[in-house]
């Protein structure tokens, strides 16, 4: 494993390298250095390209990880709030593993990324692609003395500041739906996964997950399920370095909680609102599974409440709603 990722990080400037420096870098012979390439980037789900004379290299570059260079984008603030930092290779899932952590007595402000997730996850038990490198997977643990109750309105405030970073960064025309899903051009570009552990009158533990497609090629996203984007597109092209984006959100979403904790939704309302995907459209809101007698219930999106809940115009009037998944009404 450790070889594996020795020769990724070697090949991650997207430059050739003989096989003669390969070889060196690795301590082995030039004759396995082949079946090194093959081993580790089919290990890693990456692609590899060869040329007699000049030698090997990943067809693009890639920006791993690094603590370093998060931490050093931190202000004083992030530093203070951020309690630990750990990076992953590989993880099943960095939600799971805060949870597992929290429940080992993890300090709030422990973070998680990974370069890859091998059981991914989204709301609803969808699976969350997690290609290797080139995306962002990020969670943090916050432990806070509110009741598990009392946590409802947190999605929607940290999908407003994760979308306002991403908009700070030059990404425009974002648009959040309800939830935590941010769209472009009604395409899936990131989504949160917001989990829950605690006493029924608090404290609690939250863990805030983040999945934002940074850049992936079509090959890596096949296995999605609805249309999707990335911030390579929606920027344009224009770079937008990981570690950078890893220290901005980190940042942001420490301070966000902490104002949550004492004033609760209040404040990110105005900000959500600014990014409300479907305000004022026919909307269809499912509960459950979506079956034959479960179609959903229709009605005009009126927006969201202080507390959060989706409030739909129906035929019956206006009704909120706690849970569910608004889908635009075909």
């Amino acid at each position: 494993m450790e070889r594996h990722l020795a020769l990724i990080r070697l090949l991650a400037d997207g430059r050739y390298h003989s096989g003669e420096a390969i070889a060196r870098h690795l301590g082995i012979s030039r004759v396995a250095v082949w079946k090194a390439l093959r081993k580790s980037a089919a290990h890693y789900g990456l692609a590899l390209e060869s040329v007699r004379g000049r030698g090997y290299r990943l067809p693009a570059p890639l920006e791993l990880l690094d603590a370093e260079r998060i931490l050093a984008s931190l202000s004083l603030a992030g530093h203070a709030g951020l309690a630990r930092l750990d990076i992953h290779d590989q993880i099943d899932s960095t939600n799971a593993f805060l949870m597992r952590e929290a429940a080992a007595g993890a300090p709030s402000g422990t973070a998680c990324l990974a370069e890859r997730q091998s059981a991914g996850r989204g709301r609803r038990g969808r699976v969350w692609v997690s290609p290797f490198g080139v995306n962002l997977y990020l969670s943090l643990l916050w432990r806070t003395p509110l009741a598990p109750s009392a946590l409802g309105g947190a999605s929607l405030a940290a999908g407003a500041v994760v979308a306002d970073v991403l908009r700070t960064a030059g990404a425009r025309d974002l648009a959040l739906k309800w939830p935590n899903d941010l769209l472009w051009h009604g395409r899936k570009l990131a989504g949160l996964l917001l989990e829950v552990a605690g006493e029924s009158q608090g404290p609690s533990h939250l863990v805030v997950g983040v999945g934002i497609n940074l850049r992936m090629d079509p090959a890596q996203g096949s296995d999605i399920d609805q249309p999707w984007t990335d911030l390579r597109q929606v920027l344009d092209g224009r770079p937008l370095g990981r570690n950078e984006l890893a220290a901005r959100l980190l940042e942001t979403l420490l301070a966000a909680l902490e104002t949550f904790d004492r004033e609760g939704l209040e404040p990110f309302l105005d900000q959500w609102r600014d990014f409300d995907a479907f305000l004022g459209q026919p909307v269809r809101l499912l509960i459950g599974a979506e079956t034959g007698a479960n179609r959903g219930i229709e009605g005009i999106h009126a927006g969201i409440a202080s507390d959060g809940s989706l409030q739909l115009e129906t035929a019956e009037g206006l009704k909120r709603f706690q849970a569910g998944e608004v889908s635009l009404r075909m």
